[in-house]
């Protein structure tokens, strides 16, 4: 169920202040009443609504009548001893409402949140969902599970008498296996999802674990949602047919709601984590609305994409990053621009990658992921570990066919020279001095000093290395730095001036 804790963090982002709490803030949400003068009789409800309601003293009164374990009301923060007194006599938790929050946007995402959010098994979605599945496979006589677009288990029915290995092993996996997606691609079951909405039965294939079923599209409108699948030894006939397409719709109208209820809380997330990505001087309190204790994070910054099409994958990674409340994932996400970006609780890196690879998993084969992995940081520090996640993300470019997730641990020397060409790009580059000398003399007379140089700084001076690198013998090491030296001055004893070439070359001539 929804619990006070989760309420409060979500309106925490509309103006909504949490004043009072003489209740767990673990207590579950089960229902919504809303202050109305003109009724006789006393509502009862866990979350009241007290609009209109003629002083803050008078609402937590109401609530504490209707049994509520919290109460909104439209009051300045922090409230008044009053109210902290009644509301710790009546045992509710107090919200406030800030005068500029419309009770009407604030009703929609209270009766959103507890009425239609509630949890389920699979993470999000009403649990009627579950009831909805138990009531098909009593009308069928067979047991029913139904999934989303990419075969992930949203419900399944009680019923497991006869249930085949693939159904088992579906509910434990949380998602169909691969072996019986392939078959089912196979036999073309998807496309016939995707192309119709009359059930269609699947032949059974004892060697892969998996009896007959007959499985029905789930859809809105023309935007598929879902499906519906019947284990049964034969095609349906026509009645229980009927029967599976109605409740096809019914079940479309229930994963509409409870995709409404998921968007809110994205965006509620999604805008709160943008904040601290940004910097604000709140961090602390938006850390608490997101759920998130204090200590180190890591900025993760991933890109997703198909084939040639570039980040057309986004929506599915973000709505992975995502699935589930709060506290059945570890990290916050938001998508901005064309990345998916996730606030992870940790300081080891390899936590990060392992969030990495299990995204990466989570996507259909054809999808190709990059990360970047920002080093560890404090909540204030957050909008540093984003920019090194987004650089570390650019090494990909550079690097290509590489590690999925570059972290910046290792690779904080690659991002360095990277600001630096970045810099030179800008036309911060000397346009003088040594090596843009020894460049012109490279140019206009087929020498290679620059390419010398560089290996006799890179081995601090080592001629015999040097000269290994080259393949040259290291005598023409010592003739090529005295014929430099007629060309410009290196004042190579100098080690801020062997520092400032090193530098320089990096950052103008990458090595091959």
């Amino acid at each position: 169920m929804v619990t006070l804790d989760r309420l409060v963090n979500v309106l925490g982002g509309y103006g909504v202040r949490l004043c009072c709490c003489p209740v767990s803030r673990d207590v579950s949400l089960r229902d919504v009443v809303m202050h109305d003068p003109g009724e006789a009789r006393r509502p009862r409800g866990d979350v009241y609504l007290a609009v209109g309601a003629e002083s803050a003293v008078a609402a937590v009164e109401l609530a504490a009548a209707a049994r509520a374990s919290v109460v909104l009301v439209r009051a300045a923060a922090p409230v008044e001893p009053a109210v902290v007194a009644a509301a710790e006599a009546g045992g509710v938790a107090v919200l406030a409402v800030e005068p500029e929050v419309s009770w009407g946007e604030l009703a929609g995402v209270v009766y959103g949140l507890v009425l239609e959010g509630r949890e389920t098994e699979s993470g999000r979605g009403p649990t009627d969902l579950f009831a909805l599945a138990d009531s098909l496979a009593d009308a069928l006589g067979s047991t029913v599970t139904i999934e989303d677009q990419l075969s992930r288990v949203l419900a399944y029915s009680s019923l497991q008498h006869g249930a085949d290995q693939v159904r088992l092993e579906t509910i434990l996996g949380r998602r169909v296996p691969d072996r019986a997606r392939e078959l089912f691609e196979r036999r073309g079951v998807f496309a016939h999802l995707a192309a119709s909405d009359e059930p269609v039965f699947v032949e059974a294939a004892p060697e892969q674990g998996l009896s007959g079923r007959m499985v029905v599209a789930v859809r809105a409108g023309r935007e598929s949602l879902g499906s519906i699948w019947v284990e049964c030894e034969r095609p349906l006939d026509d009645a229980r047919r009927a029967v599976l397409r109605d409740s096809a719709r019914t079940v479309g109208v229930h994963l509409l709601r409870s995709r409404a209820s998921a968007d809110l809380e994205r965006q509620v997330e999604s805008d709160l984590v943008i904040r601290l990505l940004e910097g604000t001087p709140d961090a602390a309190s938006v850390l608490s609305r997101l759920g998130l204790a204090p200590g180190r994070f890591r900025v993760i910054a991933l890109q997703a994409h198909i084939a040639q099409e570039r980040h057309a994958a986004l929506l599915l990674a973000f709505e992975r990053a995502t699935t589930g409340f709060g506290w059945s994932r570890p990290g916050r996400s938001t998508l901005f621009s064309n990345t998916v970006y996730t606030v992870l609780p940790g300081e080891e890196v390899t936590a990060a990658r392992k969030w990495v690879d299990g995204m990466r998993a989570a996507l259909p084969g054809p999808v190709t992921v990059v990360a970047g992995i920002g080093a560890a940081a404090t909540f204030g520090e957050l909008p540093a570990s984003r920019q090194e996640a987004d650089e570390c993300v650019a090494l990909h470019d550079a690097h290509p066919g590489g590690d999925a997730a570059i972290a910046y641990d290792e690779s904080w020397d690659d991002i360095l020279v990277q600001r630096l060409r970045a810099a030179a790009a800008a036309g911060r580059a000397p346009a003088r001095g040594p090596i843009a000398d020894l460049a012109r003399h490279d140019a206009e007379n087929g020498t290679g000093y620059l390419g010398t140089l560089r290996a006799w700084l890179e081995t601090q001076g080592d001629l015999a290395q040097a000269a290994e690198r080259l393949g040259v013998h290291p005598n023409t090491i010592r003739y090529r730095l005295r014929k430099m030296a007629e060309v410009t001055t290196l004042q190579l004893d100098v080690p801020a001036k062997r520092l400032a070439m090193i530098i320089e070359l990096a950052v103008a001539q990458p090595p091959v």
